[in-house]
Formats: C-alpha cells, sequence, structure tokens
C-alpha cells in the first residue's frame, strides 16, 4: 500500500498507474487525511443479478 498527498500524486500520477496495474492500492491524502484510493480494476464492472442469478423465472405472473 502507497500513501501520497493529492499534490504529488498529480505529478506522480503515471507511476501510481503503473503500481496499481501490478495490484498495489494507492492512498491519497490531503492535509494527512484520507480522500480516496486507487484499487485495481476487476474486470468490466460490476453487474447488476438478473432474475435467473435468484432463481425467479424471468416472467412473473399476476396483475398486469
Amino acid at each position: 500500500m502507497i500513501e501520497i498527498n493529492a499534490k504529488e500524486a498529480r505529478s506522480k500520477l503515471s507511476m501510481l498507474l503503473k503500481h496499481v496495474e501490478e495490484g498495489d492500492e494507492v492512498i491519497i491524502l490531503r492535509r494527512g487525511k484520507r480522500v480516496a484510493r486507487l484499487l485495481p480494476s476487476q474486470g468490466e464492472g460490476r453487474r447488476l443479478p438478473t432474475l435467473k442469478d435468484f432463481g425467479l423465472p424471468s416472467e412473473l405472473k399476476g396483475t398486469p
């Protein structure tokens, strides 16, 4: 894990992104307080579950 202040992070963004690509976590500080985290991407993003994921039929019967 890398902690870096916001001003320095702006000037070293490429280097920080390289660390994140390698699996590291980067914490960005403002005035000594944590304000953001850079984490490796988990693929194409998080997809919302479908009805099939819950074991429900794709069409629900009931009132129209």
